[in-house]
């Protein structure tokens, strides 16, 4: 027999599963909201985030500084953007980490084939969604056809039978 397992909602085990999960699983995680004309350009919604593309920062300390992605450290889940610095406590200067999810790409980088087929993909994808939901409002819905109950002589009898013992 075969047992379904359920998803943990304990915090412990999610923040576990965040940080020992695999590159494969952290390239999703990286997740980021596309501007609205690539949002329609494209016709999907994110994109994980890549070096090079160009992104604005939409939450937190550096909000509103729009720039290009020098680095993804996928082991730390933070992206580091050209121009974005903060000074250390010995005066050096280094790239302030962002997490994907407070920025917004506003450029895709396309120079990678495989990005290129990603979207076309994702894009088709959307496209057969949309038809189908079309075509399924479309269909008029047949009448539902109801089913009549017979009566039995026997059932007649005896809710007339108690009718009468009611009214006695």
């Amino acid at each position: 027999m075969v047992q379904k397992t359920l998803q943990t909602s304990k915090p412990s085990k999610q923040r576990k599963r965040l940080f020992q999960a695999p590159d494969h699983i952290r390239y999703k995680q990286f997740s980021a909201i596309l501007s609205p004309d690539l949002r329609k350009s494209y016709g999907i919604r994110n994109l994980p985030v890549r070096s090079g593309d160009t992104v604005r920062v939409m939450r937190g300390d550096f909000k509103g500084f729009e720039g290009k992605v020098a680095r993804v450290d996928r082991k730390k889940y933070r992206i580091y953007i050209e121009g974005l610095t903060r000074e250390k406590v010995d005066g050096s200067t280094i790239l302030a980490p962002v997490h994907p999810s407070n920025v917004m790409i506003t450029k895709l980088n396309l120079n990678d084939k495989w990005r290129k087929k990603i979207l076309e993909r994702r894009k088709k994808a959307k496209e057969t969604v949309e038809k189908s939901a079309e075509e399924t409002e479309k269909k008029p819905e047949e009448p539902k056809k109801s089913i009549k109950k017979v009566k039995t002589k026997k059932k007649a009898e005896e809710k007339s039978g108690k009718a009468e013992s009611k009214t006695q």
